[in-house]
């Protein structure tokens, strides 16, 4: 395994991230003196070589920790977060991320009464602009198309002056500009922002729309500040809020947020239209993200509601969903 990873890196004359040794990681974080938290794979250090973030990632294999470098080694936006470099010594291996002091997305919208970490209805509209332009040059920016398959609240990071940047490219597959469909052998990504194609044969095939549809999960969650599903609602209408929303529209009712003003709850039902076009179930029937991008700067645009979303059609899965290919868990995502 750690061969295979040897020879990728030789090989590939693309990559632009440094090289670093493990004594190297070891002087940057002093010792991992400083942990921030955990990321999808390993812990998260502080390091002090201009500002970096480190992240040292003890996987299980060596495939997610190449499909990282591979891909954000790549390429460089102002919405994707930058690696700086990387670290891969026999069993030990690291990423070393530009430092992003308020980090990820998910406890700014799930923050509930916690007013130090709440933002407003026109700052999160400003982030999910920024996460749209991230994801769309992700791809069409690119030489060749780069699928994320887990956008979500926890991988999008924010800068000091909260701009939003995508970030674990570990699920990431790489996909030739003029064939956006990939062939996956089961289904990856977080439960609550996977695409139903991921399990489903008759919906349609794999591609890009796979993001925009885990996107438009994450712009409900903003729009609302609250979780997609929430099994312990007191209404069981609202248990599925993307669900509720849709109903709520469809019959000419408005759609009020606590402490919102008119302005922002107008701005909020703008965010939660275009999030209904995203996790439409059929792939053919969701936009693109440069289409996406276009209906949320429009100011006067009269959006029309979609058709409702549903969870499945009436078919098999095609593959079984195992342990290494999910990230989460429906009781984890319903906390």
């Amino acid at each position: 395994m750690y061969d295979g990873i040897e020879d990728f890196l030789c090989s590939d004359n693309n990559i632009m991230p440094i090289r670093y040794s493990y004594k190297d990681i070891k002087k940057i974080t002093e010792q991992f003196k400083i942990k921030l938290g955990n990321g999808g794979y390993g812990s998260v250090f502080k390091g002090k070589l201009r500002s970096g973030r480190l992240l040292d990632k003890a996987k299980s294999n060596g495939q997610d920790f190449v499909n990282e470098v591979a891909t954000i080694g790549r390429i460089h936006h102002v919405n994707v977060v930058q690696l700086i470099g990387f670290c891969v010594e026999d069993s030990k291996r690291a990423l070393i991320y530009e430092f992003m002091p308020n980090g990820s997305l998910e406890k700014y919208i799930f923050s509930h009464n916690d007013e130090s970490n709440s933002l407003s209805c026109e700052k999160l509209y400003d982030i999910s602009l920024g996460v749209v332009r991230g994801i769309e040059y992700l791809h069409n920016g690119c030489n060749i198309k780069i699928l994320h398959f887990d956008i979500k609240p926890h991988n999008i990071l924010l800068d000091e002056n909260f701009n939003p940047k995508v970030s674990d490219f570990g699920l990431a597959r790489l996909s030739p500009s003029v064939k956006s469909i990939v062939s996956l052998t089961a289904a990856r990504g977080t439960i609550g922002y996977m695409a139903p194609e991921l399990f489903y044969r008759n919906i349609g095939a794999i591609s890009y729309k796979a993001d925009v549809y885990s996107f438009g999960m994450l712009l409900m969650e903003m729009a609302s500040r609250r979780k997609n599903l929430n099994v312990l609602a007191e209404q069981s209408s609202k248990i599925y809020f993307p669900f509720w929303i849709y109903d709520q529209l469809h019959d000419g009712r408005e759609v009020t947020i606590e402490n919102d003003t008119i302005l922002e709850m107008k701005l909020a039902k703008k965010m939660m239209i275009v999030a209904l076009r995203c996790i439409q179930t059929k792939p053919n029937d969701r936009p693109s993200m440069d289409k996406v991008l276009e209906m949320l700067e429009e100011e006067d645009r009269d959006l029309q509601i979609p058709n409702k979303p549903y969870f499945y059609p009436q078919d098999q899965p095609v593959a079984n969903v195992g342990d290494d290919d999910i990230s989460s868990s429906w009781s984890s995502y319903g906390k």
